[in-house]
Parts: structure tokens; sequence; C-alpha cells
């Protein structure tokens, strides 16, 4: 194929420089009768036209807003053809706000809650959601702005406070912030006893007030199961039941002895009750005799052992007439404290006078009594 004539490539560069919606129409086949071309334009919009070029008698092509645009409530969006022409549009797409703030605590009034176009200096207004309560001194309403922003809401709705929480028996109600709407509480209880209900609460709207979301728990105590037996053993004072921290004490039957802690006590773990260990035993007492072994005395010796004397015999002559034979006599002379003194034993015989003789004089008993006495004061 020859390359085009320079005629030819002026009058492509010519047609190249068209707008695309005219380019169509030169290019398109002649239309039928009564068929009406591409739709006309609509400021900030763009016509939905599924790819044709041409469209018949009463078609309708819909136009759709461009993006930071809104359809003003009202107008019409779409034309029609009617023989070989489209009916009129007017402008019906505008700069809007966005749909309003969605708040936490409020929420819009239903005459603007099917609204979504919002022109620069529309107005809405809020209501205080459930739970909530209404501050007069605060503004309820917000602005779309020049920028088409809205305004910044203040906060005129204040949370409802719940009643404040009684105290559980045995227990405790730990609340963690305030008691408000949506203020949660928790619940435990004393050790010893374990937790029948709810662990923890909130407060929630309850129709035009608040209220907790769920009911106080109770605090029950926990018992141990009966106390384990012991061979040999019992139980002293046994009771029916046993809570946490309480004893079960053993005893042995007679013959028996009892091995290791006397008593058991009550415990708890995971909230259920269990005893201390170990057990006490009873074992066999035994019964074997007892040994005794001798007790020696010890006496303790004096310092220095006193000498024993020997008897002194002293003879008296007797007179003429010899008395009656006297039986000897003993005098015992006491120890002292300190030293044991042995006793001294003094015999006083009668001798009768020698044969042919005659009567002792009187002066020899004298002299016998005189040495007597002489002899007691040494011993004494």
């Amino acid at each position: 194929m020859s390359p085009p004539r320079p005629r030819a490539r002026a009058v492509l560069s010519l047609l190249g420089g068209l707008g695309p919606q005219l380019l169509l129409l030169l290019l398109r086949p002649p239309a039928a009768s009564g068929d009406c071309s591409l739709p006309p334009d609509v400021p900030n919009a763009q016509a939905t036209l599924g790819g044709l070029t041409s469209f018949p008698e009463q078609r309708t092509v819909t136009y759709k807003c461009n993006k930071g645009f809104v359809k003003v409530p009202g107008k019409a969006d779409s034309v029609v053809c009617q023989n070989n022409k489209w009916s009129e549009l007017a402008e019906f797409c505008n700069r809007s706000c966005d749909v309003p703030t969605r708040l936490l605590f409020a929420s819009l009034k239903k005459s603007y809650s099917q609204q979504n176009y919002f022109p620069e200096g529309s107005t809405v207004e809020y209501e205080c959601r459930q739970g909530y309560i209404r501050d007069p001194s605060l503004s309820g309403n917000i602005t779309c702005l020049q920028n088409f922003v809205w305004s910044k809401p203040d906060k005129f709705c204040k949370k409802k406070s719940c009643p404040k929480p009684r105290e559980i028996e045995n227990g405790h109600v730990k609340i963690t912030t305030d008691i408000l709407l949506g203020a949660t509480i928790y619940f435990s209880c004393n050790t010893g006893y374990k937790l029948v209900g709810a662990a923890s609460s909130f407060c929630a709207p309850m129709g035009n007030t608040v209220g907790w979301s769920a009911g106080f728990p109770e605090c029950q105590k926990i018992l141990c199961p009966e106390p384990p037996k012991v061979d040999h053993g019992m139980i002293q004072e046994k009771q029916n039941s046993y809570a946490y921290g309480q004893s079960a004490t053993y005893k042995c039957m007679e013959g028996f002895t009892l091995h290791g802690e006397i008593s058991i006590y009550c415990t708890v773990r995971d909230d259920q009750g269990e005893w201390s260990g170990p057990l006490p035993q009873c074992r066999e007492t035994d019964v074997s005799p007892t040994v005794l072994k001798s007790t020696e005395v010890n006496v303790p010796a004096t310092e220095t052992p006193p000498t024993p004397q020997k008897p002194i015999t002293i003879n008296v002559p007797a007179s003429e007439t010899p008395p009656t034979p006297q039986k000897p006599t003993a005098v015992n002379v006491p120890a002292a404290k300190s030293t044991a003194v042995p006793r001294t034993t003094l015999r006083l015989h009668a001798t009768s006078a020698p044969k042919g003789r005659g009567s002792a004089p009187s002066g020899h008993m004298c002299i016998t009594l005189t040495i007597l006495l002489m002899m007691l004061e040494t011993v004494g």
C-alpha cells in the first residue's frame, strides 16, 4: 500500500483535533429517521451511555453527578429522545457536605435522617441517644461550612448514672472508673467462699433510664468433704460439715499411739474444698517391759577418819564387904558436828581386896572417881 498523500494526512490530522463526541457523530453511519445522537453535556455530571452512539425515539439517558457533587433534591437528572432531539435538562449537581457526622452520644433527628444534600450553610439538629441526658447549656446543631465541612459538635449529651452498687456479703464490688453508662464493675469473694452468679456487670440503657445488665451474685461458703478415716483412730468432736479454715483433730484407740500432726485443715483450691495433709497414723504401742538399772548411793567419806580407841578399863578395889556387882557402864560421847568421833566406852570393874588385907581405905575410891572425871573431861 502506498503511503498517504499529503492532503490525506492533513485531513486525518484535522479530524483528530476534534472532540471525541463530535468525532463519533462524523464517523457514525447515518441515523435512522427519528433517532437521536449523543445526549448533551450537563455541568458536573456524566451521561450513562452504555457504549451507544445512536438512541432511538423515546430512549432515556440518565446522568450521574461527578465526585464531590450531589444531586439537588427535586431536580431531574435524565433526558429523553424526542423527534431526533433530546429534552431539556437543567443543572442538577451541586457541591454539598457529606452525610452529617455520626455522634456516639446523639443521633440525627428523623427529619434529617433521609437527606443527602447539604449545601453550604445547611444546619442539622441532633437528639440524645438512649442512656444520655441533654445539657441545655450546649447547642445540639452543626452547620455545613463554606469549605463543605461540618462544624465541630459540642458534647451536649451526658451519660446517665446507674444506681450505686450494693455490698456483697463475704465479697467485694470493684468499681474501675465510675458507674456511668457503659461502665463495668467486677465481683469477687473472700477466701473460703465461691462466686455464684455473674462475675461482672455493666451499666446499660433500660428504657428511659440506665441500670446494671446482670443481677448481683452471692458468695457461697466452700465446704470440705467428710474428713478421711485413719486406721485405729477417730475424730474428736466430729462436725456435720467443715468450712474453710476449720480443722479435724484425730485420736488413737487404746493400745495405739498417734504419729504425725494431730489435726488437718480445710483448705481451698479452684473453688473446691480439700484437706491439708499428710494424715496422721495410729501405730501399735510398744509394750515391752522397762528394765530398771540398780542405783548406787555413794556416801561421802569424812576428811580424816578417826582412829578407833580401845575401851579403858579401871579397876576399883572393893571394900571388905563387897558391894553388889554392877554391870559395866558405858559412857557414850557424841561426835562433833563436822567430824564423826568414835564412841569411847569406859568400863568400871569392882575388884576384891587381896586376901589377908583389911578393907580398902576410903581415899582409894575418891582417887578412882577423880581419875574417872578427868578422863571424861579429856574425852569430852
